[in-house]
């Protein structure tokens, strides 16, 4: 299920864009428009004839004319929610009926505009579904404009009209050899094709005046008169009818429907069964996608002021943190001179554990080294034993978990200050020395350390090592400030054992034991800082499998400890701050932000593929040129070299969506209430500071990146 359904998330979110595209005539439209031809094979009669064309008898077309006295009005393009209402309104006012040659693509996405036409005892007639110019066209693509047309109306109204009025027509005698077969075919397919003999040209916007002069037949003739309720601004052609109706009737006319006027049978005939279901459920699918896409609009709109906030936030308090930390006399308090415990849980870490034991032998800060072997198979334990490091201990226990381990660890310490660390990290000679100083000050109950990716030099890596610098560590000082440090990463963190005793230890409730612990610490009122001088160096996954199950562990775990620390939003003191200061913050940025960034993406695609290609392209690029600057900061201030970010556009493509799909299986996991255990990730011990050397491994053992 939790594959399964995002899955079927994508597919679905991928078909209503498609659906949004094609209803909005960005798919399939065409909107050439092709010059007159000579009109030899066009019946004499049919040129001389009047405005309607009944050629369902192909061996005798007829040309229908108006009676005197009576007046068809014929509105295109439409039905548009702002001006199809008002001419309805006129027409109901001056009890006038009229002629709708409505739009598939219109017709779908305000269907009862449509209705409302059939219940007021209009006519409908087919303009098409996305408006092309006919005689460009198929035979079978003039059939799906005209079915689609169709089951739009059929969803709307429950009727099937027979009256249809191709694009870009005019006068009958404007037929010529490229339209007439148009027309024969349209007709052959049970239609009569209704032009018209009086264009109000209202189209053009000339003025209400105008429009009325250009609308009035000569005498008492009948007409079809030409306007449109759709395709612009259309207030002259709704002012121009206010006084065209009042002063047609005072002159003894009549405004009919088509049919009415050449007392005809109905054009309109009702549609039951499956038709009328497969109209019903198009109609649906419309409003479904038209209502989703408004809902990642907004949700797109929100996401950006996310990012922008989130961007302003981190670069504004990260420089002030920077300039506080680095000015010159800065101290958090006394010296920190005395021992200290480090605990290292390992299972099965015989890879890497050498490597990280050597590196906290050359801490340059008196240390002891517990390494809490939980349950390892590979003889990870006998390795640490067997290089007899003095003050370094192993502590055996059956396998039980991280957080199990450490607790053990803390039972073994003999220090006042812990410091923790993964047993796949290795630390640089003054990295316990400057993780440790913060607790000079005593509001200190914890410290986190700046993590690095040690194994860069692959491409996802890179994408990693970008990740830590700029989405962790940046986090991180803005987070120091606003006193609300959401994690103490399980690579490199120190804690004071009073403050570890008081939140009850390290918890198993949930899978990021580092956060848990991390917002205990804010709830029990313990200042979390960070020291970015604290450095340790890390083996990222090298695989997307391995970076996956790590990530899900991740966001799924960071999902429980909200959930579990829920309660600091309604209590008061350093609980309450937290909870209605550090919880939102972690909520947005960790869980909501990510799960909705790729939208970013996802119109990118859409603009793309329907337009406007060029505007698209350049709010994706300035998006990426925002996290650029970002990532450029936050590569100086933790003086990293700019080459690694050449890679940057290529991780907001791939990366990103690899993250999104990550957390929205977290989601899914935990709406369904499903349970996520541990998964140890294959590591392979070349990682080391700089300036030690990691323990020598034949390259064969590395997986490649895949």
């Amino acid at each position: 299920m939790r594959h399964l359904l995002p899955v079927l998330f994508l597919v679905a979110l991928f078909a209503m864009l498609m659906l949004r595209g094609y209803v909005h005539s960005e798919v399939l439209a065409d909107h050439r428009v092709r010059p007159p031809a000579p009109t030899g094979q066009v019946p004499a009669e049919i040129l001389a004839g009047g405005p309607v064309i009944d050629v369902r008898d192909q061996a005798a077309p007829k040309a229908l004319s108006i009676p005197d006295h009576q007046l068809v009005l014929t509105f295109d393009d439409g039905p548009d929610p702002l001006w199809t209402p008002k001419v309805l309104d006129a027409l109901k006012r001056y009890k006038a009926h009229g002629v709708f040659f409505v739009t598939g693509t219109m017709a779908s996405r305000h269907p009862d505009l449509v209705e409302r036409m059939v219940r007021e005892g209009h006519e409908i007639g087919l303009h098409t579904f996305n408006h092309p110019d006919l005689s460009f066209r198929s035979t079978s693509r003039i059939d799906w404009e005209l079915s689609s047309s169709q089951l739009a109306i059929a969803g709307a109204a429950g009727t099937r009209p027979s009256l249809s009025r191709p694009p870009y027509s005019s006068f009958s005698d404007a037929l010529d050899n490229r339209t007439w077969p148009v027309t024969q075919y349209i007709g052959s397919r049970g239609y009569i094709t209704a032009f018209n003999n009086t264009d109000s040209e209202d189209w053009k916007r000339p003025g209400v005046d105008a429009i009325i002069k250009r609308a009035t037949p000569t005498g008492t003739e009948g007409s079809i008169v030409l306007m449109h309720d759709s395709g612009g601004d259309r207030s002259q052609t709704v002012a121009a009818l206010e006084r065209f109706l009042p002063q047609m009737k005072a002159r003894g006319y009549r405004f009919a429907n088509l049919t009415e006027a050449l007392g005809a049978p109905s054009a309109h005939t009702p549609v039951t069964g499956p038709e009328l279901w497969q109209g019903r459920a198009f109609v649906a699918a419309v409003s479904v996608s038209e209502h989703t896409t408004d809902v990642l609009v907004v949700a797109l709109a929100a996401i950006g002021v996310l990012v922008f906030a989130r961007f302003g936030l981190m670069l504004l308090l990260s420089f002030a943190h920077a300039r506080k930390v680095r000015r010159p006399g800065f101290s958090w308090g006394p010296p920190i001179t005395e021992p200290v415990s480090v605990l290292v849980p390992a299972y099965n870490e015989r890879e890497c554990i050498a490597n990280t034991v050597r590196s906290l032998m050359a801490s340059d800060h008196p240390i002891e080294v517990i390494v809490i072997d939980d349950g390892s198979t590979d003889g990870t334990a006998d390795l640490v034993d067997a290089l007899g490091q003095p003050g370094v201990h192993v502590v055996r226990q059956p396998n039980s978990g991280k957080p199990a381990a450490l607790n053990n660890g803390i039972r073994h310490a003999r220090h006042e200050i812990v410091v923790m660390m993964d047993g796949d990290t290795v630390f640089e000679p003054s990295t316990v020395r400057e993780l440790v100083q913060p607790f000079g000050d005593m509001r200190v109950g914890a410290v986190a350390g700046n993590a690095k990716v040690g194994n860069r030099d692959s491409l996802i890596g890179a994408w990693q090592h970008i990740e830590y610098v700029m989405g962790f560590n940046l986090d991180r000082r803005m987070y120091d400030l606003l006193r609300c440090m959401p994690t103490i990463p399980g690579a490199v963190g120190a804690f004071r054992r009073q403050a570890l005793e008081r939140v009850g230890g390290m918890s198993e409730d949930t899978l990021a034991e580092d956060t848990d612990i991390t917002m205990a610490m804010h709830r029990d009122g313990w200042r979390v800082v960070y020291a970015e001088r604290a450095r340790a160096w890390t083996e990222a996954p090298e695989s997307v499998q391995q970076l996956w199950s790590q990530r899900y562990r991740w966001s799924y775990g960071t999902m429980q400890a909200i959930w579990k620390h829920r309660r600091a939003l309604v209590e008061r003191g350093p609980s309450g701050r937290f909870g209605r200061v550090g919880l939102p913050l972690v909520s947005l940025f960790m869980v909501l932000a990510p799960l909705l960034a790729p939208l970013i993406d996802v119109f990118l695609l859409y603009g793309l593929v329907f337009g406007p290609t060029e505007k698209t392209i350049a709010a994706w690029l300035g998006v990426l040129a925002i996290q650029a600057v970002c990532a450029a900061y936050a590569f100086r201030l933790d003086r990293e070299r700019m080459v690694h970010l050449i890679s940057l556009p290529l991780q907001q493509i791939l990366y990103r969506q690899l993250m999104y799909v990550v957390l929205l299986q977290s989601w899914i996991t935990a709406l369904t209430g499903g349970r996520l255990r541990w998964q140890k990730l294959r590591r392979t011990g070349t990682v080391a500071a700089p300036g030690l050397l990691p323990s020598p491994r034949s390259t064969e053992d590395r997986r490649p990146v895949a």
